[in-house]
């Protein structure tokens, strides 16, 4: 990996990157649009190409149970297999122990699976999920976390320490299987929503940077506050070195995107984007937009005038949208585009917001923004606030 700071802004934190892996360069912050099953849902490679993507993320345990690792290691590796050119980072499987919990048991050696599909036990070690992860021949893999699927409480500080000791056996594994040069390791911060244990988490990792290519903040996202939220994220990146990329894990709501960014990360995934848009809902600059409603029947704009998408550009009316969205396919995959779009470039544009959540307005203050200044905009008070948009889902 080639990592090279560009720009920093000059009231907050966030900057701008260059880094270089070994199938494309992609420019940082970043949004990594989710190919749970080695494809955007709806899309081919080369209309994800066509977007500006330059970055996706593959799931490691869906990909281990189908296709499987034999078939990836036949194919020359997932970029071969699903006709992917640019760069990838492969999650470890480490989210799977929440979201897959009723199905697993986790262990110091690693965690047991029963598969969703056959019920057959699966065990997923530190070194298997990387030998995973080598096989489908990921730019960017991620160790194995133990996430726990509490926010505090001891389950909290024993997935922390259990993280620090599953990464030391992830490099170990790493730098022995000879594929070093070629994938680059990230380390994962772990620690809840306690600062004292992010703190420990983050200096144990730190004493081992020149072991890892950059840092994930995970273990977020799960129902927190947001005032207690984007705390995390500002403790965890203030603390992260300058010289290694910083990816805030599982974030995909705009307002989070821009607060993280402004924070100094560089990037993020989500899979709301893309799911959202089979449900009919549109990305917009003024909020989301559900076209299944039937007030756009007869709307014949544009899904967004500002998005430069093909969706939007080639005149695709709403009514249209809304005419075959329960029918045809092509409804979701119109909406999938402009979504990836919308979400890839909202920090070339902006939003117009109607009301700011209090904990936006306290997080940006942070790094010297006052979303106050100036202007007569409501707040709403509480962390868990979200936007309030004028054409709401």
């Amino acid at each position: 990996m080639e990592f090279t700071p560009i720009a920093k802004c000059s009231v907050t934190n966030a900057r701008v990157a260059r880094m270089v892996l070994a199938h494309a360069e992609t420019t940082l912050p970043t949004f990594m649009p989710v190919a749970t099953q080695a494809a955007i849902k709806g899309l081919t490679a080369e209309q994800v190409e066509s977007l500006g993507v330059t970055l996706i993320l593959n799931n490691t345990y869906h990909l281990s149970l189908r296709p499987g690792v034999d078939i990836l290691k036949e194919a020359g590796g997932a970029h071969k297999f699903e006709g992917w050119r640019h760069n990838m980072l492969t999650d470890s499987g480490g989210f799977q122990l929440v979201s897959l919990s009723k199905f697993t048991t986790i262990t110091e050696e690693g965690a047991l699976f029963s598969s969703p599909f056959d019920g057959e036990p699966t065990m997923l070690t530190p070194e298997e999920s990387i030998s995973i992860q080598h096989a489908i021949g990921a730019d960017i893999i991620m160790q194995l976390d133990d996430v726990g699927n509490l926010l505090q409480g001891p389950r909290v500080q024993e997935a922390m320490e259990r993280s620090i000791r599953w990464l030391d056996r992830c490099i170990q594994h790493h730098e022995s299987s000879g594929n070093k040069d070629k994938q680059n390791l990230f380390a994962i911060v772990q620690g809840g929503l306690d600062p004292n244990l992010r703190d420990e988490c983050l200096d144990a990792m730190l004493e081992r940077k020149d072991r890892v290519a950059g840092y994930a903040i995970g273990g977020l996202s799960g129902g927190e506050e947001k005032d207690v939220f984007w705390k995390i994220i500002k403790q965890c990146a203030d603390k992260l070195p300058e010289d290694r990329p910083r990816y805030a894990m599982g974030i995909g709501f705009a307002e989070d995107l821009l607060v993280c960014v402004a924070l100094g990360i560089d990037m993020a995934d989500c899979v709301f984007p893309t799911r959202t848009a089979r449900f009919g809902v549109a990305l917009t600059h003024t909020g989301p937009l559900n076209l299944r409603l039937t007030k756009h029947a007869k709307d014949f704009n544009p899904i967004d005038k500002a998005c430069p998408c093909p969706t939007c550009r080639d005149g695709t009316s709403r009514a249209f949208i809304n005419h075959i969205i329960t029918h045809e396919t092509a409804a979701a995959h119109a909406l999938t585009i402009h979504n990836i779009i919308i979400s890839a470039h909202f920090l070339l544009d902006t939003l117009e917001i109607v009301v700011y959540p209090e904990w936006c307005v306290n997080a940006l203050r942070s790094v010297g923004v006052d979303l106050l200044e100036n202007m007569d905009v409501p707040v709403v008070p509480g962390g868990g606030a979200k936007w309030e948009y004028s054409d709401a889902a």
